[in-house]
C-alpha cells in the first residue's frame, strides 16, 4: 500500500512537498523506478548499508538499482550508537566524493534508524543537498524513524560522560520511502520486538492524531503481531505511519514546544529512553546484549514518564494506576519493565539534563495520558523523577 508524507524541505527553496511511503512485500523491487523517478539524469547512486544485513537484502537493492540503470556505490557502516558519529558521517561523504558523485545523484539509506539518520544527514549536507530515498530494514525504522525528515548523528562526551543522543543533525525530507516486509522476516527477534515500542507510543496518543483505535487493536491481535504475519504488519506499519505523517504536517521542525499536539507529542517516552541509552550504551552497540536497543528503552521511558505524571498529579483519578497499565502492555509485547543492569537515579536525571527538550535548564516530559493524548510536565520534581526511576529498578 502506498501512503503520502508532506514535508517542508529548505533545499527545495522552502517549498511543501509530499513523497510516497511504500509498505508492502518485495517493496525493494520498486527502489530502482522509484530512484530514476527522482533523479532522472543520475548514473550512480550512493548506497549507505547496515553491515549487518543479510546479503539477499543488499542484493535485491543493488540489483533494483541496477534495472533502471543506475550503478550502486555500496558504502557500508556499522549500525551502533557508539558509531552514529561525526567520524561515520564522515566516512559516508568521503565515499561519496571519492566517487564524485553529483548533485542529481541521490543517496539510498538501507538499514535501520541509525543507517538513516546518518546516511540522511550526509545527503543534507553533502553539495548543500542531494535527493535521498529511506529503505528501512527495521519495524523501529519503518514506524518511525525513516519517515518525517529528522537526521542526526550523536556527540560522545569526555570519558565518563556517554553519548548525548542527535545532537547534530538537520531536517531533511527524504524523496522516497519503501517498507520491504520480506526484510523483517531476517530481523532477530529482540530488534523486531524494539519496533513494536514505537508501535505503542503512537497508540498510547493515538486519539489526538486520528487512530483512537491503535491500541485495542494492536493488542487483540498480539499474537499476529509477534508472528510476524504479512497482513497484520502491513496494516500496523500503515496506521503507524499515517499517526506519524499527521504530526510532521502539523510541526515539521517540532517548533511548537508547549503544544501537545505539535511533534513534541512523538518525544513520549523519550526523555527518560535517551538517558537510558546514554548510560548503556557499549561497543557493539545497539545489537550487544549487554546494551540496550532504542526501542527498549522506549517502553522503559513510557512506563516511566507516565510514572512521573502520575505522580505529579497530571493524569487524574486513574493516573496513579495508570502506569501499572502501560508496564502490562510493554510487557505484553516482549519488551522489558526494568532496566538492563545496575545505574543510579541520579546519573539518569543528570542525563536528561542534556535532553534536546529541556528549556531554561527545567526537564520538560511528555508524557501519555489515559484518554490516549499527551500532557507536557514541566519541570519534573526530583522526588517523582527518583520515584519513577525506581520502579525500573534504578539505584536511589
Amino acid at each position: 500500500m502506498d501512503l503520502s508524507a508532506s514535508g517542508n524541505s529548505a533545499g527545495e527553496g522552502g517549498a511543501d512537498r509530499s513523497y510516497d511511503v511504500v509498505v508492502a512485500r518485495d517493496a525493494l523491487l520498486e527502489l530502482g523506478s522509484r530512484l530514476r523517478a527522482v533523479s532522472p539524469g543520475a548514473q550512480r547512486a550512493l548506497l549507505v548499508v547496515d553491515g549487518g544485513l543479510p546479503d539477499g537484502v543488499v542484493g535485491k537493492a543493488v540489483g533494483s538499482i541496477a534495472s533502471a540503470g543506475v550503478r550502486a556505490v555500496v558504502h557500508t557502516v556499522r549500525a551502533s550508537e557508539r558509531a552514529k558519529s561525526l567520524g561515520t558521517l564522515e566516512g559516508v561523504l568521503h565515499a561519496a566524493m571519492r566517487e564524485r558523485l553529483e548533485r542529481e545523484e541521490p543517496f539510498v539509506a538501507l538499514g535501520g534508524g541509525i543507517v538513516g539518520d546518518v546516511a540522511g544527514f550526509a545527503a543534507a549536507v553533502y553539495r548543500r543537498g542531494v535527493a535521498v530515498i529511506q529503505c528501512p530494514t527495521t519495524l523501529l525504522a519503518m514506524v518511525d524513524a525513516s519517515v518525517g525528515g529528522k537526521t542526526g548523528v550523536n556527540l560522545a562526551m569526555e570519558e565518563g560522560g556517554g553519548l548525548r543522543k542527535n545532537m547534530v543533525g538537520v531536517f531533511w525530507q527524504p524523496s522516497a520511502v519503501l517498507c520491504d516486509l520480506e526484510a523483517l522476516t531476517s530481523l532477530p527477534e529482540r530488534e523486531y520486538r524494539a519496533g513494536l515500542a514505537e508501535c505503542l507510543k503512537h497508540a498510547l496518543i493515538g486519539i489526538a492524531f486520528g487512530e483512537p483505535g491503535l491500541l485495542d487493536w494492536m493488542m487483540d491481535r498480539a499474537a499476529d503481531v509477534a508472528a510476524r504475519r504479512h497482513e497484520v504488519m502491513a496494516e500496523l506499519i500503515a496506521r503507524n505511519v499515517a499517526v506519524k505523517c499527521r504530526v510532521v504536517a502539523g510541526d515539521e521542525r517540532e517548533t511548537r514546544n508547549a503544544s501537545a499536539t505539535g511533534r513534541g507529542a512523538l518525544n513520549a517516552g523519550h526523555t527518560f529512553a535517551h538517558a537510558i541509552e546514554s548510560a548503556f550504551a557499549v561497543d557493539g552497540g545497539d545489537r550487544d546484549d549487554h546494551g540496550v536497543l532504542h526501542g527498549e528503552a522506549v517502553g522503559l521511558g513510557l512506563i516511566g514518564e507516565v510514572a512521573v505524571a502520575g505522580s505529579m498529579g497530571l493524569l487524574g483519578e486513574t493516573g496513579t494506576t495508570y502506569a501499572d497499565r502501560v508496564t502490562e502492555w510493554v510487557a505484553r509485547l516482549g519488551l522489558p519493565t526494568r532496566l538492563p543492569g545496575p545505574v543510579s537515579a541520579e546519573r539518569l536525571i543528570e542525563a536528561m539534563r542534556d535532553d534536546k527538550k529541556v528549556a531554561g535548564g527545567r526537564i520538560r516530559l511528555m508524557s501519555p495520558t489515559p484518554d490516549r493524548r499527551v500532557v507536557i510536565v514541566d519541570d519534573p520534581s526530583a522526588g517523582a523523577l527518583r520515584g519513577a526511576l525506581e520502579r525500573l529498578g534504578a539505584a536511589v
